[in-house]
């Protein structure tokens, strides 16, 4: 399989918006990719917690705290 960044690494990165989030989740969701969403999208226990249990926000803000 080809090294491709996830959006984590991307968004981290400055190289993408985090609005991006909704197409990666639906690149998911049509592909057959057998990792799990969160996988897909490089997130942690914790971020992918933050996300679902609070909002789109909370994530944000901890990517943004790892940002370059």
């Amino acid at each position: 399989m080809e090294n491709v960044k996830t959006f984590k690494e991307l968004y981290i990165s400055g190289e993408i918006e985090f609005e991006a989030i909704d197409d990666y989740s639906y690149e998911w969701g049509m592909s057959d990719d057998e990792r799990t969403l969160a996988q897909y999208l490089g997130l942690n226990a914790d971020e992918e917690d933050a996300w679902v249990s609070e909002s789109d926000e909370a994530l944000q803000a901890l990517l943004d705290a790892q940002r370059i």
